[in-house]
């Protein structure tokens, strides 16, 4: 009972961004933030990229606060973008460095397709702005451009900018075909990592094309989902707790943190997991 106890009473927040994606604080800058806000356990999960995993565990381990290895990894299925966390890796693996590589591979292109696209609508210069964001150029991506469109006076926030412009059917959005999710997760595996579904509640799927994907996850050997998370509402913690139940998943909670002022939830700021889930966590620390 005691053991239960203590998973469910650390303060363990399991997803977020730095300035190697598309956060805009260093990886040290948000251990410092999330061990200010009080978390136990912590992951940074920048996406399809694992370069600020060395610089998040020093950091961590200065602070005495847990750390867990991660990466967020980019996945078209179904011709929808699905992103799959992956949590205790070894960022070491050549294969999952090689399948990171490849994912990445062809996201400039895009961000330059999109700026002519903003062009062509009366937003000049849009992929030279979203640049001055960026702080690794191969990973340049939409919410970078969602900053520059906001600090440009187009639109008032991130989620204005998505709404008109970047996301499908408007002006500025350019599908990419990421990773498949079979190669995720084997790269996940193959670093002896765990996967799990980053924010299933934000994905426009209908309830037939949420089955068919998590019953293709969990038989590619998929073990947890996000339940609570920054990018879910509080119905929605409830809502996939039940699926977490239904399928027997362990359930992850993150807060999906990208930067001060910008992100739905801090880190560390989101309530406990129903008590009855088993967290991913449950054997880590």
């Amino acid at each position: 009972m005691e053991a239960e106890y203590n998973e469910h009473m650390l303060n363990v927040d399991l997803h977020c961004h730095s300035t190697i994606s598309d956060g805009l604080l260093t990886p040290a800058e948000i251990a410092t933030r999330a061990h200010r806000n009080g978390v136990d356990a912590w992951a940074l999960t920048d996406h399809d990229e694992m370069g600020g995993i060395d610089e998040a565990r020093a950091t961590a381990k200065q602070l005495g606060m847990r750390y867990v290895p991660g990466v967020e990894i980019s996945v078209t299925w179904s011709g929808r973008t699905i992103h799959i966390v992956g949590l205790q890796i070894d960022e070491t693996n050549p294969q999952l460095i090689q399948g990171l590589y490849d994912t990445r591979h062809g996201r400039e292109k895009r961000a330059q397709q999109m700026g002519d696209m903003l062009a062509a609508v009366g937003i000049p210069n849009a992929f030279e702005g979203a640049l001055r964001y960026v702080g690794n150029p191969k990973l340049i991506s939409r919410t970078h451009f969602a900053r520059y469109l906001v600090e440009s006076g187009v639109c008032k926030d991130i989620n204005e900018v998505f709404r008109k412009y970047l996301v499908e059917g408007k002006p500025g959005y350019i599908p990419h075909e990421w990773s498949k999710l079979a190669d995720c997760l084997r790269w996940i595996h193959d670093a002896r990592g765990v996967a799990v579904v980053a924010h299933p509640g934000r994905y426009n799927l209908n309830q037939l094309e949420m089955s068919t994907f998590l019953e293709e996850f969990q038989q590619l050997g998929g073990v947890g989902i996000e339940v609570v998370t920054g990018s879910h509402t509080p119905e929605q913690y409830l809502e996939y707790a039940k699926v977490a139940r239904r399928y027997g998943f362990l359930a992850s909670r993150g807060s999906d943190f990208h930067a001060p002022n910008e992100s739905r939830t801090e880190l560390g700021a989101l309530p406990p997991l129903p008590s009855d889930l088993t967290p991913v966590w449950r054997d880590w620390f």
